[in-house]
C-alpha cells in the first residue's frame, strides 16, 4: 500500500491534535486493475478521519454512523477502504493484543501511527485470525 507524504502528514497532525487520546479513521483509495496477471499496489488518496468515541489514550472505537458515512462517501467517489488506521500516542507502531483481537476484516490493512518519543512511525499490517501475516513500513 502506498501512502503519499501529504496524507502521512495529515495523520501525524491529527494524532498530535487528539493526543493524549488515540485518533482513528479509514484510509481510502484505489486498487489499480491487474496487469499481466499481477494486481497493482493499492494507493491511498484520502484520509477519512472519524471520532474516537472512547476518548481514550489506550483504546479507540468508531461510531457506527461514522463508519456507514465513510462507506457511503467512499462508494460515491469510487474509492475503496484500504485500511483502518489509529494512533498509539505513547506506544510503538505495532498491534496491541486488543488490536489483534478486533482486526476482523481480512480484506484491509491495519495502519498504526506511533508518536512514541516524538518520532512518528507508521506501519501497516495485514492481520488474519488474530495474527500479523504481513507488515509494511511507511514512515
Amino acid at each position: 500500500m502506498i501512502i503519499p507524504q501529504n496524507i502521512i502528514d495529515e495523520l501525524i497532525a491529527q494524532a498530535e491534535k487528539d493526543a493524549p487520546d488515540e485518533t482513528c479513521g479509514y484510509l481510502l483509495g484505489i486498487i489499480p486493475p491487474s496487469t499481466g496477471g499481477e494486481r497493482g499496489e493499492a494507493l491511498v488518496t484520502e484520509n477519512y478521519w472519524m471520532e474516537n468515541i472512547d476518548h481514550s489514550p489506550e483504546h479507540f472505537s468508531f461510531a457506527p454512523r461514522d463508519q456507514f458515512a465513510a462507506l457511503r462517501y467512499a462508494r460515491s467517489k469510487g474509492l475503496k477502504i484500504l485500511a483502518n488506521w489509529h494512533s498509539h500516542p505513547a506506544s510503538p507502531s505495532r498491534p496491541s493484543e486488543e488490536d489483534l483481537r478486533l482486526a476482523n476484516d481480512p480484506t484491509i490493512r491495519y495502519a498504526i501511527l506511533s508518536l512514541l518519543g516524538g518520532e512518528p512511525r507508521l506501519n501497516s499490517f495485514r492481520i488474519l485470525n488474530g495474527e500479523v501475516v504481513d507488515k509494511e513500513i511507511h514512515l
